[in-house]
């Protein structure tokens, strides 16, 4: 049986994430720059060591699996931020957003993510709380979403979103000039709206999209709101300055998406599987549980997710250094 967190802790840290966050958007706004890979490492290693300090607490005050879900549905948050890190990437090069305005326009993308998730934790545990049999929606779901990953590419999407954006242009006034990230300015004394808009609407629906992916992936590690919404925070932390150390680099990284979609799919399974084992649906095995069907370990998860990741992460750069030595012969 897991040790309860005290109620200190969990306000604590949420208030003590919130202002951390708060602190990097201010700093995005206050001074837009181009940050060097210098700095972006910094900040991306100090972001890491307070995820490993907060497991480490976790452990302390609660105990070992607490820490581990956390750990696991960090790695599984950190793993989709990155895929969404790629399209945010799309969406930069497609609208030809000013490297210098990118890092204000960036920040709005993440505290975007950031509410999304947040509203679809909140939805998330009320269904789970008065619906158990959701976790069979949430693993075909994943599942679906796996299968989709690995065989659809992000220029997809295209198409879809020129429509909106079609649609905006011809009931809206826009400059072609970015103004950081002021979503209006003036023309000939008219007011008239910025590119920024069309970027922020783009990131927006992005960010919505990978909601719905993320949120039902964490709970399959773990159903503590808290270690959801710590995860998910940890997980945006640092995502701004990855942006600019990876650049291009993303893109590069051919096997990446496989490495996702595995994880997504195990984690569907994982799902199907609980709601197998803890089966309330008086249609299936007379409303009660599946024997035959294991609770997998946090630990088997947290192996599989870094095993999957590290393979993808290593098979690209071996591949893009092939490719490498093609080009120089």
């Amino acid at each position: 049986m897991q040790t309860v967190i005290p109620a200190w802790f969990e306000i604590g840290s949420a208030v003590v994430l919130l202002l951390i966050l708060a602190v990097d958007v201010f700093l995005a706004f206050r001074r837009p720059h181009i940050p060097s890979s210098r700095e972006s490492a910094v900040w991306i290693g100090v972001y890491v060591v307070l995820a490993l300090i907060f497991a480490g607490a976790l452990w302390a005050i609660g105990d070992a699996d607490h820490a581990g879900e956390f750990v696991a549905g960090w790695l599984t948050e950190y793993s989709l931020s990155v895929d969404n890190l790629f399209v945010f990437l799309l969406i930069m090069a497609r609208f030809s957003v000013p490297k210098k305005y990118q890092q204000e326009i960036l920040m709005v993308g993440i505290v975007l993510a950031l509410l999304f998730r947040g509203v679809f934790i909140v939805l998330g545990v009320q269904l789970i709380e008065h619906f158990s049999w959701i976790f069979y929606l949430f693993g075909l779901f994943l599942i679906y979403t796996a299968v989709n990953q690995a065989v659809t590419n992000h220029d997809d999407e295209k198409e879809n979103e020129s429509r909106i954006i079609r649609f905006m242009r011809r009931r809206m006034r826009f400059t072609q000039r970015f103004e950081g990230a002021r979503l209006r300015t003036v023309v000939d004394g008219k007011k008239v709206f910025t590119p920024a808009l069309i970027v922020f609407i783009a990131l927006g629906s992005t960010d919505l999209v990978f909601a719905l992916d993320s949120i039902p992936a964490i709970f399959g590690i773990t159903t503590n709101p808290f270690l959801v919404f710590a995860a998910n925070v940890f997980a945006l932390m640092g995502l701004r300055q990855l942006y600019f150390l990876l650049g291009d680099l993303v893109e590069k990284l051919v096997y990446l998406k496989y490495g996702i979609a595995v994880i997504l799919a195990f984690i569907g399974v994982k799902l199907v599987l609980h709601a197998l084992h803890e089966n309330e649906l008086p249609f299936l095995n007379g409303g009660t549980g599946f024997d035959w069907a294991p609770e997998i370990p946090t630990i088997v998860s947290l192996g599989v997710i870094v095993v999957s990741m590290a393979v993808a992460v290593v098979a690209s750069v071996v591949r893009l250094g092939e490719n490498s030595r093609k080009v120089t012969r």
